[in-house]
């Protein structure tokens, strides 16, 4: 890659902390912060200027638990309860997509949130190699996990296909890294749960799977094995390595010995909404749990923004709880940027050596002014319109407003997918949703 040197010349700093700091000049080379000055003390030959004077930067948003193809199926599986969106909707259409349609919905995914100022997402599908075609191609980061159906006839060749995914593409990219993706503990019932992390330690790497999504799901684990799933998860070896635990919507008090440092839940309350999964513990629970925020899939949350996920937790959290002081903005940017610590990309911090992942924002509009406080505006106010530019790896994504890659041929090959899917209809899902 042919990184630019860029100065980003008197503009604001909001840190991973929330602190501002104005009238900043920011030294970009290699892709990294290479310095942070007070503006106007130095002059600096050979770099690109932009002038960031009416702007706030910050880090970059992690979107911690994704399914970046399903913005193929974006809006496929509306008004129904959970149990029919995955039998009887989603799944089956999954059964006949193609690598194709994979990387369509992938580029999608990546646009969307590049426009929505996120630089890094935790991904968790099949069809891999076309989820890091895509990656590769729109340039955002991606921590992707093959997903492993235990129940599934293939097991045994999902596993093998994901370990040998993980073996080829394990460190050929300083933007992608790799995890095993069992899909959860009640479809990798057994030792298969065992097995796949088993893989996952001798790879040296992590894992990512769906846990406590339900209250269901964690009765039903009660009554088969005894244990919640958090404790299945214990069991197997699931907190010996870094784990990307999606929802734990219903994770339990008792489940919190089972917990240590290597978990990071991603909490999706958009889902949550739409699908009546209902509050769950995590609003009473988020004080000991290491968490940040995921969208889950377009075709649940409709949209990949984890600002609008991390807003409507805030909210519902001030809501369920009955405490309005609770659930604090500074609360809520820090669950924002834990997300950085989960990938371990060395980004989400304003200081030198750490990766410019960066989002430019203007808040001088009619949506998010007059400012009391950025860190409001941006929490409760903003919207896409408010970022301004989205680098990654010190390269503008999204400049000026505008995404910098071809977006016409991503519209144009989804729309085709789309009509493909319609034409060929459901077939017969691997797995069931119970």
């Amino acid at each position: 890659m042919n990184f630019k040197k860029i100065l980003l010349k008197d503009g604001k700093i909001i840190d991973e902390n929330g602190t501002v700091k104005e009238n900043c000049d920011i030294l970009i080379s290699e892709g990294k912060i290479e310095k942070i000055a007070a503006s106007g003390q130095n002059e600096y030959e050979n770099y690109e200027l932009v002038d960031c004077s009416n702007l706030y930067i910050t880090p970059g948003f992690v979107n911690l638990h994704a399914h970046s193809p399903m913005s193929i199926m974006k809006g496929i599986a509306e008004d129904i309860s959970i149990d029919r969106w995955f039998n009887e909707k989603i799944f089956p259409y999954e059964s006949k997509l193609e690598a194709e349609d994979v990387y369509w919905g992938a580029m999608l995914a990546a646009f969307e949130m590049t426009d929505c100022g996120v630089t890094a997402f935790a991904d968790h599908y099949f069809a891999q190699e076309s989820v890091y075609k895509a990656v590769l191609d729109s340039g955002i980061r991606a921590d992707i996990a093959p997903t492993i159906f235990g129940l599934a006839g293939d097991y045994k060749e999902q596993l093998e296909s994901a370990v040998n995914f993980v073996e080829k593409y394990k460190d050929a990219n300083s933007r992608i890294h790799l995890r095993l993706g069992p899909h959860a503990p009640y479809t990798c019932p057994g030792e298969k749960l065992s097995e796949i992390i088993n893989a996952a330690k001798k790879l040296g790497v992590g894992i990512h799977l769906h846990v406590s999504e339900t209250l269901e799901q964690v009765q039903d684990s009660i009554k088969l094995t005894g244990k919640t799933p958090v404790q299945v998860l214990y069991e197997s070896g699931g907190f010996d390595v870094d784990v990307i635990i999606a929802h734990g919507l219903w994770t339990t008090s008792d489940d919190l010995k089972f917990i240590n440092k290597n978990a990071n839940f991603a909490f999706c309350p958009k889902t949550y909404l739409k699908l009546s999964m209902g509050n769950g513990n995590i609003y009473e629970l988020k004080d000991r749990l290491n968490y940040s925020f995921g969208t889950d899939g377009a075709a649940s949350s409709n949209t990949l923004n984890p600002l609008e996920q991390a807003r409507i937790f805030a909210l519902n959290g001030k809501n369920a709880t009955n405490d309005a002081e609770n659930f604090t903005t500074a609360e809520i940017w820090k669950g924002l940027m834990n997300g950085h610590n989960a990938l371990k990309f060395n980004t989400g911090k304003m200081k030198e050596g750490y990766e410019a992942d960066l989002v430019f924002w203007d808040l001088n509009k009619v949506n998010t002014f007059p400012v009391y406080d950025p860190l409001t505006s941006i929490i409760y106010s903003s919207n896409p319109d408010n970022i301004v530019h989205t680098m990654v790896q010190g390269e503008f994504l999204k400049y000026d407003g505008r995404l910098m890659k071809d977006t016409d041929t991503v519209l144009n090959n989804v729309q085709r997918v789309k009509d493909r899917i319609l034409i060929r209809g459901k077939g017969k899902s691997k797995v069931n949703y119970n």
